[in-house]
């Protein structure tokens, strides 16, 4: 007669193993992510992209609006009327009708559009970079939930072995092969595994959400995803032209151009003027003409020209860190994308070694050659293995997001 010692953890260890073996089995995903490339193309309507969009509309209107001349002033004056004693009435009054117009002498106006300008190119590149750091943003939700998917899979898969383990400890205790405590280890392994798998799908839930956001659609699984693509050939071509020191150049020429429309309001507006002048008393009529301009004897815009000056050697030193930041953050990714690499490959050599080991584990410890101990750690180092394959994968795509941003383009793809 068998042990009613043995028998009693066999039987709880065998009901809660037939209840995991049966959660092994999820719900059914039925809902694909669309492709990278296919978010990719919707990025034009994302918030990021539309504000961008909508700072280079404004720009582009001011630099319309800064072609535009300023509008004459139309003026009606009425003198020596409704007096007293011979100005009684109107019949003695002067009656003028003049047309006054700003000349924008001294260049005031080219220097006005050509301010306008470099603002709109700094909005261009800006918009260009918006939708670069976008796509950067796209590649990264999607390489995290296909991550996570992985993830998940991996927790399934990594229970499934605990639970075969443990059948097999349990069989080997049954036989009286191995003492009881290793069938009460091999439980509680599986209630591990149970937990670890709920967690992983938790996350895997999260990153779908965060995908579901982008996508706008129900999304439960990736098909075709970013951790097995291999990033594309880095070229060094310096750090000059990335779109970063772009942006800081762009910023310093339009800094130098207010310098210029703040010199040139220093100068006196010049104000012609025309007009049509009419005398009551003898029936007559004559023309007017005049020029006005003030006098600058208090104001000569010193305040506002410093403060532009300051303003361009903010910009020109903003544009200094761009290019050393630049060139800093461009070997450095050049140098994670290279090590990222040769971490994929070194995780995919280690997993193939895991499963290889795992194996000939398995079947000694089913021989009764090794102990239950070494084929834990056997299937720990699996798991482990599996899972830093997931990193290294996840880790590559980080380095091709951050070298595509410094090149001026989307991750995995071509230049803007």
């Amino acid at each position: 007669m068998p042990s009613p010692i043995r028998r009693r953890p066999h039987l709880a260890a065998g009901c809660a193993l037939v209840a995991l073996a049966t959660s092994l089995t999820g719900p059914a995903w039925a809902d694909p992510a669309p492709s990278y490339e296919t978010l990719l193309q919707r990025l034009g309507q994302s918030p990021a992209t539309l504000e961008a969009d909508a700072l280079l509309d404004a720009a582009e209107a001011r630099v319309r609006q800064a072609r535009v001349r300023p509008n004459p002033t139309a003026a009606l004056e009425v003198e020596n009327a409704f007096g007293s004693g011979p100005f009684e009435g109107y019949n003695n009054a002067e009656t003028t009708l003049s047309l006054s117009q700003d000349l924008e002498l001294w260049g005031r106006r080219g220097a006005r559009v050509e301010a306008a300008r470099a603002d709109a190119g700094t909005a261009s590149l800006r918009r260009d970079m918006a939708g670069i750091e976008a796509a950067g943003r796209l590649a990264l939700v999607y390489a995290e939930a296909e991550a996570a998917e992985r993830r998940a899979d991996l927790a399934q898969e990594a229970l499934s072995l605990t639970v075969a383990d443990t059948r097999a400890a349990l069989t080997l205790v049954e036989e009286g092969r191995e003492p009881l405590l290793r069938g009460i280890q091999g439980e509680s392994e599986a209630a591990a595994a149970r937990a670890a798998l709920d967690e992983a799908q938790a996350e895997r839930d999260a990153a779908f959400a965060r995908l579901r956001a982008v996508a706008t659609a129900p999304v439960t699984s990736i098909d075709s995803g970013l951790l097995d693509r291999a990033p594309l050939a880095a070229s060094d071509d310096g750090a000059a032209g990335t779109l970063t020191v772009r942006v800081a150049e762009a910023d310093r020429e339009a800094a130098e151009r207010r310098i210029d429309v703040e010199r040139l309001r220093s100068r006196p507006d010049v104000t012609a003027s025309v007009g049509v002048r009419r005398y009551e008393a003898e029936d007559a009529t004559a023309v007017t003409l005049g020029v006005s301009l003030p006098l600058p004897l208090f104001d000569r815009n010193r305040g506002n020209i410093e403060a532009a000056q300051a303003e361009f050697r903010a910009a020109d030193a903003r544009l200094l860190g761009a290019r050393q930041e630049a060139q800093a953050d461009r070997d450095a990714a050049m140098a994670r994308l290279s090590a990222s690499a040769s971490r994929v490959a070194a995780a995919d050599a280690g997993v193939a070694a895991a499963e290889e080991a795992y194996r000939l584990s398995r079947i000694g410890f089913e021989a009764g050659r090794i102990s239950q101990l070494e084929l834990r750690s056997s299937r720990a180092a699996l798991i482990s293995a599996r899972n830093a394959a997931v990193d290294a994968r996840l880790a590559r795509v980080r380095a091709e997001i951050d070298l595509a941003r410094l090149q001026g383009r989307a991750p995995f793809g071509t230049s803007q």
